[in-house]
């Protein structure tokens, strides 16, 4: 038999959907998940117990109806995408039908904990004042904690970041999600935990929509925020946790204080004190000026007492403020030392190295790969090493 190319056995599919009668409109029920919007174009899939059906729908007045976890009847017609090689249905009639499984599931656990007390505010913690420490849960290959990091140290670079690496979504994420809760909660090591994951769909989601991390996340003795999926996500642990961050970074951001919104704060409450005692002092003296236009001769000792007495208690406040102002400009003198002694790059100076490999930190000598070049990097420059095995 003589071979076709791609495109003929493209189009030659796409033709025997196009011709087949029994395949337009048809009405097809499903739970509604993964829905995205671009270029008014509606992208979604549609599935049951036991299949997922691609669907894609060039009407956005119908966004209304396709929300994630509904279950909708759409109708439309299968179409093949010769040149992307795959199958669509394409959607051009929603009606719904009722609530997802998964939506459904969500309520029912949302309606159970929240009767059980699960989210009254009583039971929630306040976050620390002063954080050094935050213990973050999530994938450690995700971009997540890359956010987190960015974000936190942007405003704070003496901040922290203790990670424990958990699965997002699948098979057992729950558990480790809740095992991890329940570790931190008591490592004194932490000020705060964050539990985070970027968005997705309310499968994606599941993992921290389970009665397992909501009741682990109750139980946890610190404050504990709840940095999961995108600003319109909600999951139970949004409801159970200390507080909510529509995102992580926004959760990195709240936890974090801005070091030089600080300093700049600092230095204008300092120009105010300077310039409110420079008009106390002015006043004063126009005050005690204008006093003196208006005594008389026999006045005179009675002026000169209070001008004196005056002057001394205006000296005495300049010198009061001047010393809080030193007090306060000595302690940002130590502040910025303190953070410039946390700088990595001092360490490198002082003949320390730090030694990656594969672009990632080597924490100890048995994670080095000995058939891989390892980096060691000084504060001037890198070097590349080959390791060897110590007999």
């Amino acid at each position: 038999m003589q071979a076709i190319s791609v495109s003929q056995l493209g189009n030659y599919i796409k033709n025997i959907f196009d011709a087949e009668e029994l395949l337009h409109n048809i009405p097809v029920v499903g739970e509604v998940f993964g829905v995205s919007l671009s270029r008014n174009v509606i992208y979604f899939s549609l599935k049951d117990e036991n299949a997922t059906l691609q669907c894609v729908c060039f009407y956005p007045a119908l966004a209304d109806l396709i929300e994630e976890g509904a279950k909708i009847i759409a109708t439309g017609s299968p179409n093949y995408y010769v040149k992307g090689g795959r199958l669509n249905f394409n959607v051009v009639k929603v009606e719904k039908a009722g609530i997802g499984k998964l939506y459904e599931e969500f309520l029912k656990m949302k309606e159970k904990l929240e009767k059980e007390g699960l989210f009254d505010i009583a039971h929630k913690k306040s976050m620390p004042e002063n954080i050094r420490r935050i213990g973050v849960i999530t994938s450690r290959e995700g971009a997540v904690i890359q956010d987190i990091k960015n974000v936190a140290w942007r405003r704070n670079p003496s901040l922290d970041i203790v990670l424990f690496n958990t699965k997002v979504q699948g098979k057992d994420a729950e558990k480790e999600i809740a095992r991890a809760i329940d570790l931190m909660s008591d490592y004194d090591g932490i000020d705060v935990i964050m539990v985070a994951r970027g968005g997705g769909s309310l499968e994606d989601l599941s993992a921290y929509n389970t009665e397992t991390v909501a009741r682990a996340t109750y139980n946890c003795q610190k404050p504990i925020v709840s940095a999961v999926g995108h600003e319109t996500d909600f999951t139970i642990i949004d409801f159970v946790s200390d507080l909510r961050a529509p995102t992580p970074s926004a959760g990195a951001e709240l936890l974090s204080v801005n070091m030089e919104e600080r300093k700049k704060s600092l230095q204008s409450l300092v120009q105010n004190f300077l310039r409110t005692s420079d008009n106390f002092v002015e006043n004063k003296r126009a005050q005690v000026k204008e006093l003196g236009k208006d005594s008389i001769a026999s006045f005179d000792k009675r002026l000169v007492y209070q001008t004196n007495n005056t002057t001394k208690k205006a000296d005495l406040f300049i010198q009061r403020y001047s010393d809080f102002i030193n007090q306060n400009l000595y302690n940002i003198g130590i502040m910025e030392t303190t953070l410039k002694k946390l700088d990595p790059r001092l360490i490198l100076a002082q003949g320390y190295a730090r030694i990656e490999q594969t672009e990632k930190p080597v924490l100890s000598a048995k994670s080095v790969d000995l058939e891989k070049n390892i980096n060691i990097i000084f504060a001037d420059g890198t070097v590349k090493a080959k390791p060897i095995k110590e007999e």
